[in-house]
């Protein structure tokens, strides 16, 4: 295997002969080849064929006018001298082509080789663009930007299936534009692994060389600015300027002294200094040797103190580090501080002319001039210091000052993108950051799957509009929503193959994107012209497509990477949205399946209720509605600390267990009790809490019975419920606080308050009421107002609280129950008080069955009464004192039997010798439901059958 740059391929004969071979035949026939041939040469044939080339075209476009000795032939010749001699005897044919694909030099391993090969192989001047030569090794390095391998059938024309090239950009290191191409080619049965690092060092070495042509401009320049001679005053580097400024201040002035430069701007401005000081800065223009035209850039700073200046001679020179003989150092445009950092140019004992307000553009400033051997006067004011910052020509500032740019670009993206964990913001956020000062428009496409949080199984064919951004609004792209569907030649989708950001320098040339919708297409080239389109990739998973557009100035290669690395940036931020996304929707739905997914049915109250999640997370908050014996109805509300799924899963336990101790008929104090227990040995038994307790919960119980209109209530560290009475008057039960769930060791305590029919009972957690900007006082009387309204429904109040009281940031789950009471009629209450006395029994079957017959209910009477009868016996027998009997007519009929012993019936299975041991049996068969609940005077059994009957 043979791997070049990311790609890999076989070169065995198959690859040679019939593997691309017959892809390529196969190719041009119209069939499908995806799998067989690699992404960057398939991309390729399409883009060719998009154009309409021949493969049997042979011959190519000559250009006579190119130039012989440009600043990359110059860089390049030598380099290609030395390839020749280390590839001589061979047949390796050496070339190096401009950024349009134009032959500039050519070199041979074997003389005879130039001879023998066709002009367009041998001879500078021919093209080798991809738009008119088809897959071929320069035209490609042009269009993928990078390093690539063609090997013999690969190539779309026939007259190259014999050869073998390789073919790597060469950039300007200045400006990171692509200057040109070296492109090795060879015959393919040549093939040799090592050519990758070869090519690879001999356009460093090129490069190296378009870099020190640029510093030699630059040498000119200073040596210019050094014969100008600059006075008596002190010119010294940044880096001495240094001394006295924070590095904060220096880039500033070296920023403004970039733009100085960058726009060929003669004169001075004042730069002021965050601590209020000014400096100035001081352009001119320069011309060194050859005509090279640039800008010097000094700065002016405010003379010294006077003391300081007549007592010590030459003692500003001193904190600056000034060395007597320093050595100028050439360096490049965008760091010319090291030029002749801290040296006087002005000769001893010259004489010095004053400078002309014409030269600096600044107020004249008329200097001492001293003779030969005489000492300054001690008490004369010395002129302000002139330092050199920068000197080079205005091309080479642009670059500078873009370079820097770019760097505030990134440096602005690392704190705006992803200031959310929301998918489409984030995606947003990207594109705002990105226009105007990368493109002119930007558009973003994401697959459905993430945009709910999950990866995409197709993320080339799923893709949706998601973002379009831009400096104006009436740019022809896609809607958001839109599905897009991205053809084969699209650099869209050339991007997510790759894996790349792919640049397009000229819409108006991209065959391949033209050819996609050409309709649309020429729509938007009557609004854009460049485009990069860059793969959203995070921890190898593809996330969709980001397009930026220019009108237009066009893209370049450092726009791309610029592109390529807010994209990164951003797939990043995606990333983790979608995750959280991900993570928050499973919280979600396990919140919302453990929460009660349906209301019981029971009469004692009519309930709505309300859950609503934290934007941020998914918290633990629940209710719960229990219908429990005897018409009574339960009601909870709780709230378990923490987010995530760790406190949903922990909700969920609690609220069954909850349930479970809530059934078995338990006073609310006596539950709160059981869950306190709960929630501790949770905690000891999580080994991530080392037995410190980091569940804890606060929970709110209340029991309502219908009959009597009593509400018992206990709370565990929860906010007090809300009582509004069928007048409309607001309270806030004084209940006892009781400590959170978790704690232990400290008890509960139940409060019962009459609850008058048509009375509210509000039970909220307390992300309703406590908000970091709110104070809960003032919040619970906005409550109390909300709730003043004696003739809202329970579904009423609670759109009214929610829209009212309940924070619009919401930091912590609300959770919000309110029922409003019913009260049993009393005619629909029987009540029999009776001595243990077996002979009763009959009596109070008789009036049973009378008061059935009134109620009309005689189809339950023979269930009813043989219930009765059972239950009856048993308390008189296994019971003490005085029995009460109650039937309740209601949803069903229930029939209670209290004593006061605290001994419960236990059903059993009897044996066929045993006399007893079949009542709570037979009571079992007969009835929907039975059980036994204690009270401060004993217990009561009780039991219910339908209303037609067992």
């Amino acid at each position: 295997m043979v791997r070049v740059g990311d790609e890999s391929m076989s070169t065995g004969p198959a690859a040679g002969g019939t593997g691309p071979a017959r892809f390529r035949e196969l190719f041009l026939q119209g069939e499908p080849v995806d799998l067989g041939v690699r992404p960057s040469i398939l991309g390729s044939w399409q883009r060719s064929r998009a154009l309409g080339l021949s493969p049997d075209q042979s011959d190519l476009p000559f250009r006579a006018d190119f130039e012989p000795d440009g600043r990359i032939v110059r860089a390049a010749a030598p380099v290609l001298d030395r390839l020749q001699s280390r590839f001589d005897g061979s047949e390796m044919n050496i070339s190096v082509a401009d950024a349009s694909g134009t032959v500039l030099l050519r070199r041979f391993g074997k003389d005879s080789l130039a001879r023998s090969l066709p002009a367009f192989q041998s001879v500078p001047g021919f093209v080798f663009a991809e738009r008119v030569a088809g897959t071929n090794g320069i035209g490609l390095a042009l269009a993928e930007r990078q390093l690539i391998r063609v090997y013999g059938a690969e190539h779309f024309a026939e007259r190259s299936q014999r050869s073998a090239c390789r073919a790597l950009p060469l950039r300007d290191p200045l400006s990171g534009r692509i200057e040109g191409v070296l492109c090795f080619g060879y015959p393919r049965d040549a093939e040799d692994p090592a050519l990758d690092t070869v090519i690879r060092k001999a356009a460093a070495i090129i490069e190296r060389r378009l870099l020190g042509l640029s510093s030699e401009r630059e040498r000119a320049l200073l040596g210019a600015y050094l014969e100008a001679g600059a006075g008596p005053h002190r010119f010294v580097g940044v880096d001495e300027l240094a001394a006295d400024l924070h590095p904060g201040e220096r880039a500033l002035l070296l920023e403004r002294a970039a733009e100085l430069i960058s726009r060929a701007q003669r004169g001075a401005v004042d730069v002021p200094l965050p601590d209020g000081r000014r400096i100035t800065l001081v352009s001119r223009a320069m011309t060194g040797a050859g005509g090279v035209e640039g800008f010097a850039v000094e700065a002016v700073l405010p003379a010294p103190e006077p003391d300081v200046a007549r007592t010590i001679p030459h003692q500003v020179e001193e904190p600056l580090g000034l060395s007597p003989e320093p050595e100028p150092t050439p360096a490049l445009a965008t760091q010319p501080e090291a030029h002749g950092a801290a040296r006087s140019w002005t000769e001893p004992g010259r004489r010095v002319a004053r400078r002309s307000r014409t030269d600096l553009d600044l107020p004249d400033t008329p200097q001492p001039e001293t003779e030969p051997g005489t000492e300054p006067d001690r008490h004369t004011t010395p002129p302000p210091t002139r330092r050199l910052l920068l000197v080079g020509e205005p091309h080479v500032g642009t670059y500078a000052l873009a370079a820097r740019r770019r760097l505030e670009l990134l440096s602005d993206a690392g704190t705006r993108i992803g200031t959310t964990l929301d998918v489409r913001r984030t995606a947003q956020e990207l594109a705002e950051i990105a226009v105007p000062r990368l493109a002119d428009y930007v558009t973003i496409d994401l697959p459905e799957p993430v945009l709910r949080g999950e990866e995409s199984t197709d993320p080339r064919g799923d893709l949706h509009r998601t973002v379009v951004h831009g400096i104006r609004d009436d740019c022809p792209f896609h809607p958001v929503g839109k599905r897009i569907e991205y053809g084969p030649t699209t650099p869209h989708l050339r991007c997510l193959t790759t894996g790349q950001a792919v640049l397009e320098p000229d819409l108006s040339a991209a065959r391949g994107w033209l050819a996609q919708d050409p309709e649309h297409s020429a729509q938007l080239l009557s609004r854009v012209r460049s485009l990069i389109a860059v793969p959203l990739v995070a921890r190898g998973v593809v996330l969709g497509v980001a397009a930026f557009y220019r009108a237009e100035e066009p893209f370049e290669d450092d726009d791309r990477s610029l592109a390529q690395e807010l994209a990164a940036r951003a797939a990043l931020s995606i990333d983790n949205a979608r995750r959280y996304t991900r993570e928050r929707t499973m919280s979600l739905a396990l919140q919302h399946n453990l929460l009660p997914q349906g209301l019981p049915d029971q009469n004692a109250v009519d309930v709505a209720h309300r859950y609503l999640p934290a934007e941020s997370d998914v918290g633990g908050d629940w209710y719960d509605v229990i219908p429990l014996s005897g018409s009574r109805v339960g009601l909870f509300v709780g709230d378990v600390v923490g987010h995530g799924m760790l406190s949903a899963a922990t909700m969920g336990r609690l609220r069954t267990a909850a349930r479970s101790f809530a059934e078995l008929d338990f006073p609310p104090d006596d539950v709160l009790t059981h869950l306190d227990n709960l929630v501790g040995r949770l905690d000891r038994e999580d080994p991530a809490s080392d037995g410190g307790g980091i569940i804890g919960a606060t929970c709110l119980y209340a029991i309502y019975d219908p009959t009597s209109q009593q509400c018992t209530m206990a709370r565990a560290g929860h906010p007090p419920p809300a009582l509004v009475r069928p007048d409309g008057t607001v309270s806030f039960p004084d209940l006892p606080p009781g400590p959170p769930l978790g704690l232990g060791g400290l008890p509960f305590e139940a409060v019962t308050l009459p609850l008058p029919e048509d009375s509210r009972l509000v039970l909220y957690t307390d992300g309703l009421i406590e908000d970091r900007t709110r104070d809960v006082d003032v919040v619970l009387d906005q409550l109390r107002d909300a709730l003043a309204h004696a003739d809202r429904t329970p579904e009423e109040i609670c759109r009214t609280v929610l829209d009212t009281v309940a924070p619009l940031g919401r930091y912590d789950d609300i959770a919000l129950l309110v029922a409003r009471t019913h009260a049993l009629a009393p005619d629909r209450i029987a009540t029999w008080e009776l001595p243990a006395d077996p002979a009763v029994v009959r009596e109070i079957r008789a009036s049973a069955m009378r008061q059935l017959a009134d109620w009309g209910l005689d189809e339950a009477a023979f269930a009813a009464e043989l219930m009765l009868s059972e239950l009856v016996t048993n308390a008189i027998r296994h019971g003490t004192g005085p029995i009460r009997v109650r039937l309740l007519h209601d949803r069903t009929l229930i029939c209670e039997v209290a004593d006061t012993s605290d001994t419960a019936p236990h059903l059993r299975r009897a044996a066929t010798t045993d006399e007893g041991g079949r009542g709570l049996f037979l009571v079992a068969q007969l009835s929907q439901s039975w059980g036994t609940r204690y009270t401060s005077e004993g217990k009561v059994i009780w039991a219910e059958c339908g209303l037609q009957g067992g």
